[in-house]
């Protein structure tokens, strides 16, 4: 347990980081609070984060603008069916000069990397990030490779489109700290983003901060404080999901098959914490928790056919759950 408490000091750089970050994201991106919030968040607990959405609804361009904006390393890999896990991770290559194997490390190493339309490449080659994504490393050869940090994984996929697609394993959505929706703009916000264009605003992508000023805010939110009350209230969402007809009317609780795993409680403790320290506190409250119900739930709660045919959102699900949770 960190008891560690957060400074003034450190609170005022923190506020003035964020800040920071949050009017470059506005200056460049129209709208799309919620993929803002998604991202910093991730930015903070040093989690990966599947993006859903139809095409062109600025998904690279976020994650391309917040990689610009603390001076990262940017690597997009565009996923398709013939997809090798060799063109994601890397391979050893003959050097016939030399008589000897070289290495040749993937676009994996960076660090943010945009996987587009993940789900359009092969069971295989999604499975190829899974080491990537848990241990912040790569093995090529037998010789492992550490990722550079700070290292993020944001993915996409297309959710209209299905042919030619695989779907992701649970074990691997569960990777995911968050999965985050994006939807359109609109009439006055596409109207914005017409002007922007117009004014060439992303011809300038000057840095304004520094790997090390992420990495500052990383560290401070694992001092974030979190009562015991908060982490019982997680705990007991996440034992929700796993027991619905315990907490929730039977015709909701049918369309369950599959509860959260204890990745869901730290997701939410990492994900609380982040939240806290967006909003300028160095504790967590229980608005913390909920605020991001949906984006840690909805990929971690399986609904079975039923749901599917009678049209029921995981939304519609996870706010019967939560709200069924007494709040501490």
């Amino acid at each position: 347990m960190n008891n560690e408490l957060i400074t003034e000091e450190e609170l005022k750089k923190s506020n003035e980081i964020i800040t920071k970050i949050k009017n470059y994201y506005d200056e460049r991106i129209v709208g799309q609070k919620n993929l803002q919030t998604s991202l910093l968040v991730c930015l903070l607990a040093k989690g990966h984060i599947l993006l859903e959405s139809v095409p062109g609804l600025a998904k690279t361009t976020a994650a391309k603008v917040l990689t610009d904006a603390v001076d990262g390393k940017f690597s997009r890999i565009q996923c398709t069916p013939d997809l090798l896990p060799s063109d994601i991770i890397g391979t050893q290559i003959f050097n016939y000069t030399k008589n000897t194997f070289e290495t040749k490390i993937g676009p994996i190493y960076g660090n943010f990397v945009l996987l587009d339309e993940i789900n359009r490449s092969s069971a295989k080659t999604q499975s190829a990030t899974l080491e990537a994504m848990q241990e912040h490393q790569i093995t090529i050869g037998g010789q492992i490779y550490k990722l550079p940090e700070p290292f993020i994984v944001i993915a996409t996929q297309n959710p209209i489109e299905q042919e030619g697609t695989y779907l992701l394993a649970e074990a691997q959505l569960d990777r995911f700290l968050i999965k985050e929706k994006v939807y359109y703009p609109t009439a006055d916000e596409e109207v914005e983003v017409l002007n922007r264009i117009e004014k060439n605003i992303f011809e300038n992508n000057e840095s304004i901060l520094k790997l090390d000023d992420l990495k500052f805010l990383q560290e401070l939110t694992k001092k974030v404080y979190v009562d015991d009350s908060i982490k019982k209230y997680i705990a007991n969402i996440i034992l929700a999901t796993r027991c619905p007809f315990n907490y929730i009317p039977k015709n909701l609780a049918e369309y369950i098959s599959l509860g959260s795993s204890t990745r869901g409680s730290i997701a939410f403790l990492e994900c609380s914490k982040a939240v806290a320290l967006l909003n300028g506190r160095t504790h967590v409250i229980p608005e913390d928790v909920k605020s991001l119900r949906y984006s840690i739930l909805r990929h971690r709660i399986s609904l079975n056919f039923s749901a599917i045919a009678d049209n029921v959102p995981v939304e519609q699900i996870i706010d019967s759950l939560v709200g069924a949770i007494p709040t501490p």
